[in-house]
């Protein structure tokens, strides 16, 4: 439900920006306050699922995201279509960490890569679905209908979910850092929201610069409060696990490019090639297939060459892909950008897996919450990152380039920028040890007997 929104959005963002009376580029709004809402939000999902279960959390966000949908779909202006997507995104906040929690809470380390595996396939029916669906009713009936496909999806969820998961709790949870989480909210979701801002007239330009002041200061004192306190929110002593930094902070920096992409391609398809939505999500949704062709092969790759090796020579290829979106001109055949945009998923599919499993590679169950929600808070924010980076460079290439409006010419140095984020990881993931996640393939080679 979630990845098939995201997508759905992104691909009906040119049509529902003319609707709401905005530019294209200033809708990126819309995503970056879905992003703020999660980063506000995650850090605590751990610590209520402890709590309160799992269960009765993960079902609780789904309520919450529902509701927000229906009242994404009832918005008439930008500001009550960006507080819907806030709601939204409480319940997203909730949903995917506290789901991963389960899964991780649920089976062995033997087991993990290829539980994280199965756990992502059926997410990738999102974007499969979500773009040509979300073309399709833009093109042929109206974009608020999008939102209302949630609605099913919701209520099959929580059917499931009240049948088939346990309420995991934590009997002896720490209690809860209020003030790691006022500043933690205050920090990233006041910084993020400053550079969405940037280049937007909404306000006026001081203010974002104001805002990513402010938001920096707080997640400085963040940083020295949680180094001194026995149960911080986030937890950033954990990051000493070799295992997990590399799975946090190199995976940031891959997350801002390929964040980007969602929002970036359908936009250059639609305003920069004048495709129609339907046609532009028809093309966007074979990353989706190369990302499940390569969920396949996953466990195999890994065993044969390792996590330290994967996570750098993939990271490469990956940026590679994301970067020749920016060759795609109106003269370029469909059959080629949808071969493009194949491999656009094939390669980012086995860094997610890779970098999702090797974050707990070194991780005792009774962290699991905790290690999850840095993971989580660090991954959203990247993503929401990529959105913002990819807006502004498109709005700095339009303006050096003397455009009145969006044109073809403008896109390429986006996915440059954002392609070579991906490939920035690299000497991050380069000073993992050479046996790092050893267990993990290990366990798969048993597991596979």
């Amino acid at each position: 439900m979630e990845n098939m929104d995201v997508t759905v959005i992104a691909t009906s963002l040119p049509a529902l920006a003319r609707d709401l009376g905005q530019d294209p580029i200033t809708l990126k709004l819309a995503l970056t306050s879905y992003v703020v809402s999660l980063g506000v939000f995650i850090p605590i999902s751990g610590w209520v699922a402890d709590k309160v279960g799992a269960r009765t959390i993960f079902r609780s966000a789904m309520i919450t995201f529902m509701t927000g949908s229906i009242l994404c779909a009832l918005s008439n202006s930008l500001f009550t279509f960006v507080a819907a997507r806030f709601l939204q995104g409480i319940g997203g906040a909730m949903m995917v960490p506290v789901g991963r929690i389960i899964i991780v809470r649920s089976v062995s380390k033997a087991e993990l890569v290829k539980a994280i595996s199965y756990l992502t396939l059926p997410s990738l029916l999102g974007p499969v679905i979500g773009p040509p669906l979300g073309g399709f009713i833009t093109t042929y009936f109206h974009w608020r209908w999008i939102f209302l496909i949630n609605i099913p999806i919701c209520i099959l969820g929580l059917y499931l979910a009240g049948r088939y998961i346990e309420n995991f709790r934590e009997p002896d949870a720490a209690p809860l850092d209020m003030k790691g989480f006022l500043l933690t909210a205050c920090g990233g979701g006041v910084a993020m929201l400053g550079f969405s801002l940037i280049g937007n007239h909404l306000v006026p330009q001081a203010w974002p610069v104001v805002m990513c002041v402010v938001g920096s200061v707080a997640l400085f004192f963040y940083f020295r409060h949680a180094m001194r306190t026995e149960y911080p929110l986030l937890d950033l002593r954990l990051l000493k696990i070799a295992t997990l930094r590399a799975s946090v902070l190199g995976g940031s920096l891959f997350r801002v490019g390929l964040g980007a992409v969602p929002f970036l391609l359908p936009l250059a398809l639609q305003e920069g090639l004048g495709l129609n939505p339907f046609e532009a999500g028809t093309i966007t949704c074979a990353s989706a297939f190369g990302a499940m062709f390569m969920k396949a092969l996953a466990s195999r790759v890994l065993r044969r060459y390792g996590f330290r090796t994967v996570l750098m020579v993939n990271a490469v290829f990956a940026g590679m892909a994301i970067a020749s979106y920016g060759l795609f001109s109106s003269h370029t055949p469909y059959f080629v950008m949808l071969l493009a945009v194949l491999l656009g998923g094939f390669f980012p599919s086995l860094q997610f897996t890779c970098l999702n499993s090797i974050a707990y590679a070194d991780i005792s169950s009774r962290d699991a919450g905790r290690a999850t929600s840095i993971a989580s808070v660090v991954q959203q924010l990247s993503l929401g990152m990529g959105v913002t980076i990819a807006g502004l460079v498109l709005q700095i290439s339009n303006y050096l380039q003397g455009h009145a409006t969006i044109v073809e010419a403008d896109f390429w140095p986006a996915f440059l920028i954002v392609g070579l984020f991906s490939v920035a990881s690299v000497p991050v993931t380069a000073r993992l040890p050479k046996n790092a996640g050893l267990e993990l393939t290990r366990g798969e080679r048993v597991a596979g007997k």
